[in-house]
Order: C-alpha cells, then sequence, then structure tokens
C-alpha cells in the first residue's frame, strides 16, 4: 500500500486524545465530508505532491505532499480552538509516523474563514508532509 501524506496527518490525528475528545474520530474523514454529518467535524485532503528524481534509482524516493484539514464547525470561537488543536497534534513532527519512514510535519499556513454548508464555520489548517516512500 502506498502513504500518502493525507495518510499521515489523518494518523497523528486520530493520536490526539485532547482532539479526539472534541472531534470524534467518525467525524474525522478523507476525501469529503458527508451532507449532514454533526459538527464539529474535520476533512483531510492531498492538495499537491512533488517527489525527487534521482538519477539512479536505489532506494526509497523522498516525496512532499501538502496536505489541507478543514476544520468545520458550529462557531467562529469552536473553529478558531480546532484549529489550535489540529496545530498542536500535527505540526512539527519527525519520526516514523503514519505509516511512513521518516517523516518530518512542518505547518504550511491557514486559509480564509469560509461559511460552511448549513450556516457553520469553516478554515483551514495545511501542512507540508515529507517521508521516504517506495514508489
Amino acid at each position: 500500500m502506498t502513504i500518502e501524506g493525507s495518510d499521515i496527518i489523518g494518523a497523528l490525528l486520530l493520536e490526539g486524545a485532547d482532539l479526539i475528545a472534541v472531534v470524534p474520530a467518525d467525524r474525522i474523514r478523507a476525501g469529503r465530508l458527508p451532507e449532514g454529518i454533526p459538527l464539529p467535524a474535520l476533512l483531510v485532503r492531498g492538495v499537491s505532491s512533488v517527489a525527487r528524481q534521482p538519477l539512479k534509482r536505489n532506494g526509497p524516493v523522498r516525496r512532499t505532499d501538502r496536505v489541507s484539514v478543514t476544520v468545520r464547525a458550529d462557531s467562529h470561537r469552536d473553529r478558531k480552538d480546532i484549529i489550535s488543536l489540529v496545530r498542536r497534534f500535527c505540526a512539527f513532527r519527525t519520526g516514523q509516523l503514519g505509516g511512513g519512514q521518516n517523516v518530518s510535519v512542518l505547518s504550511a499556513g491557514t486559509g480564509p474563514d469560509v461559511n460552511g454548508p448549513g450556516d457553520s464555520f469553516e478554515k483551514t489548517q495545511d501542512f507540508r508532509v515529507s517521508w521516504d516512500a517506495e514508489d
């Protein structure tokens, strides 16, 4: 199975007990959020991916994905607090994480405040996830 940056971020989010206390694990999804999902909820999506291209292939290739975590909440305050928790559990992490080898995760900025479906509050937190991939 090929690991993606979104898999690594998803695993880190699910390890955060303080985050899971606020956003239950069944409300952390990849790809898209179903209509009518209870809030708060998190959506983890890959934005872009780059792999180094060495002249000789002798093992793993360093891959870097930009991953976006969208927070959807009932209030501006809840959204802000959850973004902080997402950063706390994902940013500045290194090691063997989420099935990846030699992983490093850096914060890559936040998106704008957006009006979400059902009068919800949304904002994205992006991460830059690098690891050694066996593509």
